[in-house]
């Protein structure tokens, strides 16, 4: 139990630590792809899921740790994806993302944190189980890509590296722009600059999150635990575990997600970031909600952007790939209601405003 605690602990808060001072976003990333046009983030994720999986690939050979990707529900992880991503919109911030902004001190991501977890426990173990497992019924046989389709690992690998290899490098080649950003005055130096004030780019934050994620893996099997990365089964076992009191649930994956906002804490403290900041009625509605549709999504879907968009696709499982496309899907279809579509309203009436004011002119 004692190397439970602490090795969850330890994966933990090196992610909250880092994916706070990186500002490692999925949901941003996932956003501005459409919004913005801007793919470098969902690259960052590719570098993290590339050098995860050929990680598990070297340690699942030499026997350290058990890949298993079995039956998954295709339906759920359609459905469950889309609503995740609706969700993670509305609450500003996917499963990782909520808790290392809670332990910045934002209560609009408490408020998400706390309906996230409690509508995966009410989905996985409470009123909306039979939902859930109405929606699992229809499952495929392998979610294994090599052994559903014949083609080893190892090709599936070389695909995925040399894409991303190619969108980073087209990416590091583009001339950056003329404008000056103004940067703060540097306060710090030495260790103290490079932990707590440094900015790095998303592709330097890519490579820490895929190596934590990496040593996820074993320091999780070590414990009987099987898989690397979760957040959404966690979450719902803390609700259970406050709720019914059973020890039995509290396991690798509660101390993880409790060292990530552990670590996204001491790095808010460290980095003068932390404050509690209450948001306004608008904000804790979505928040509210998103916090629901995350839980829920979720949970039907079998994961998170992490369980599902970070670590099942490192496993190559078809599982992951999809529900990472339908992650996207949902932020996109949230975006257009929550960014766009209010950006063309915005953009009309000041056409229509100005051809008024020529008119009268």
């Amino acid at each position: 139990m004692i190397w439970t605690i602490v090795s969850g602990l330890i994966v933990g808060v090196l992610l909250g630590f880092v994916m706070q001072r990186t500002r490692f976003c999925l949901t941003g990333g996932f956003r501005d792809m459409y919004v913005q046009k801007n793919n470098k983030m969902f690259y960052a994720l590719l570098i993290a899921i590339a050098i995860q999986a050929i990680g598990i690939y070297i340690l699942n050979v030499m026997g350290v740790i058990t890949i298993a990707n079995e039956t998954f529900p295709i339906i759920g992880t359609v459905i469950g994806s889309f609503i995740f991503g609706v969700g993670i919109i509305l609450a500003g911030g996917c499963a990782t993302g909520t808790y290392y902004r809670a332990g910045e001190g934002l209560i609009g991501s408490w408020i998400a944190l706390v309906m996230y977890g409690l509508f995966a426990a009410i989905t996985k173990n409470g009123l909306l189980a039979p939902l859930m497992n109405a929606l699992n019924s229809k499952t495929v046989a392998n979610a294994d890509m090599a052994q559903s389709t014949g083609i080893p690992n190892w090709i599936f690998l070389i695909i995925l590296v040399t894409v991303t290899l190619f969108f980073v490098i087209k990416t590091l080649r583009k001339p950056k722009p003329k404008i000056a950003v103004p940067q703060l005055k540097q306060k710090y130096s030495g260790l103290r600059h490079i932990l707590f004030e440094k900015r790095f780019h998303p592709f330097i934050a890519a490579i820490a999150v895929g190596l934590i994620a990496l040593i996820a893996w074993p320091m999780s099997e070590s414990t009987g635990r099987q898989g690397g990365l979760g957040i959404t089964t966690p979450s719902s076992n803390i609700v259970m575990f406050l709720t019914t009191g059973d020890i039995s649930v509290v396991d690798w994956g509660v101390f993880l997600v409790i060292g990530i906002f552990f670590g996204s804490y001491i790095a808010a403290r460290g980095s003068k970031e932390f404050a509690w900041r209450l948001p306004d009625k608008k904000t804790i509605r979505n928040s509210a909600i998103g916090g629901m549709c995350m839980g829920f999504g979720a949970a039907v879907a079998g994961g998170c952007s992490i369980g599902n968009g970070l670590v099942a696709t490192a496993a190559l499982s078809w599982q992951g790939w999809i529900g990472l496309a339908f992650i996207i899907f949902g932020t996109w279809f949230m975006s257009y209601f929550m960014f766009v579509r209010p950006m063309k309203v915005a953009q009309q009436r000041q056409s229509i405003q100005s051809k008024t004011v020529s008119v009268s002119q």
